[in-house]
C-alpha cells in the first residue's frame, strides 16, 4: 500500500510549548515518533518548533536545557500568518501547579477558538484546565497528579487513561503514553500501515488502547494473589474521601470481619484498618505535594474528621507533619528554580 495514498503531501505543523521542569520522556517519545513517521513517508509530513514564554532556554526536570525556536509573543503573531500551526502541545512535569501565566492561558484559548488542536503531555492538562479549556471535557493526566487535579478542577472529566481525545483536545498521561497518542494522530492522518511501520522502528509490539490502565494491576503492584484481598483493596481505593466501615467492606466482600482481619494479616502484614489508613495518607501526601489545597481540605478529601486527627496520623506514618511536608516541597521547588539539580 502507498503510505501517502490517503493524502499525497499531507502536512501537520506542531508547536511544543515547554513549561519549566517538563519531563523529557514524554516529550522525546512524541517528537521521535513524528520523526520516524517522516522517515517512513520519505518527506517531512510533520514539522515542529519549540516555544517558551520568553523565547529562552527551558530546563527539564532532569536538568537538561533545550533551546527554543519562538516565544509566546511570536506564537500569538503566527496565529494569523503563514506560520500558523495545526496543533499546540503543552509539555510539563513536576511543579506544574506552580506555573501560572495569564498570557499563556489567553494564547491557548485563542489558539483553540481558531480551530487549532490543543494538547498536553504528562501534567500539561493542568495548564489547559487553568485556561478553562477542559470544562466538561474528558482528559487524562499522570496517575500521581490525578487526585490533586480532580480537586482543583472539578469541572474537568479526568480519567486515569493513557490519553484522551475530546473534540479538538488531546491530553496524555505522560511517559510512553505520548507515543501512543502520537501513533493515534499518525493513524488519523495516514492510516494503520504507517502506524505499523513506525511501531516496528520503535520496537513497539502494539498500539495501546487509550483506555488501558496507567499503573500496573494491583496483583502485580502489590505482589498479592488472593482475589478477595485484591477486591477489598480496590474497594478501599475507590472510597478514600468517605471511608467505608469494616462492616460495610465485609458485607460487600461476602466475608466476616474476622476473615478479613485474618486475610490482611496473612497477605499484607497488617490489619485492614491500618492498610486503609495508609492508602488514605498516601493520597494525602500526593495532594500536599502536587497541589496547593489547604491542609484542612486535604484532610477532608482523604476522609479525616478533623485537621488535628489528620496531622496526628500523618506524623505517625511519615515522621513529619503535613505542614512540614508542604514546606519541604516549597524548598525543593525553590532549589530547582536556582538551577541546582538534586
Amino acid at each position: 500500500m502507498d503510505l501517502t495514498s490517503k493524502s499525497p503531501m499531507k502536512k501537520r505543523s506542531l508547536v511544543f510549548f515547554l513549561v519549566p521542569h517538563f519531563t523529557m520522556l514524554p516529550f522525546s517519545a512524541a517528537v521521535e515518533t513524528l520523526r520516524i513517521a517522516n522517515r517512513m513517508l520519505g518527506y517531512s509530513a510533520y514539522t515542529w518548533r519549540l516555544c517558551s514564554v520568553d523565547g529562552e532556554k527551558v530546563y527539564s526536570s532532569s536538568g537538561i536545557g533545550l533551546e527554543v525556536n519562538s516565544s509566546l509573543t511570536d506564537e500569538r503573531r503566527y496565529l494569523s500568518g503563514e506560520n500558523r500551526p495545526n496543533m499546540v502541545i503543552v509539555c510539563s512535569g513536576i511543579y506544574v501547579e506552580e506555573f501560572r501565566n495569564k498570557s499563556v492561558n489567553a494564547w491557548l484559548r485563542e489558539t483553540y477558538n481558531r480551530g487549532i488542536a490543543v494538547g498536553s503531555l504528562c501534567t500539561g492538562a493542568h495548564v489547559l484546565a487553568q485556561a478553562g479549556l477542559l470544562n466538561g471535557k474528558r482528559c487524562a493526566i499522570h496517575w500521581e497528579n490525578l487526585p490533586g487535579f480532580a480537586e482543583a478542577f472539578p469541572q474537568a472529566e479526568v480519567y486515569a487513561d493513557l490519553y484522551e481525545v475530546d473534540s479538538n483536545l488531546y491530553t496524555c498521561a505522560g511517559g510512553t503514553a505520548s507515543l501512543d497518542m502520537m501513533l493515534n494522530l499518525i493513524g488519523q492522518d495516514f492510516g494503520e500501515n504507517l502506524v505499523n511501520r513506525v511501531c516496528e522502528q520503535q520496537l513497539t509490539d502494539r498500539v495501546r488502547n487509550p483506555h488501558d490502565r496507567q499503573r500496573l494491576p494491583l496483583r502485580a503492584r502489590l505482589g498479592v494473589q488472593n482475589a478477595k484481598v485484591l477486591s477489598i483493596i480496590e474497594l478501599m481505593e475507590n472510597n478514600l474521601s468517605e471511608p467505608l466501615s469494616l462492616v460495610e467492606i465485609a458485607d460487600d466482600a461476602g466475608l466476616s470481619r474476622r476473615q478479613i482481619e485474618r486475610l490482611f494479616r496473612q497477605e499484607m502484614g497488617r490489619s485492614p484498618a491500618r492498610y486503609y489508613l495508609e492508602i488514605r495518607l498516601d493520597r494525602a501526601r500526593h495532594l500536599l505535594v502536587q497541589s496547593s489545597m489547604p491542609v484542612v481540605e486535604v484532610a477532608v478529601a482523604c476522609g479525616f474528621i478533623s485537621a488535628s486527627h489528620f496531622s496526628k496520623c500523618y506524623r505517625e506514618v511519615y515522621n513529619r507533619s503535613p505542614q512540614q511536608e508542604r514546606a519541604e516541597r516549597k524548598l525543593n521547588t525553590n532549589t530547582s528554580r536556582t538551577g541546582v539539580v538534586v
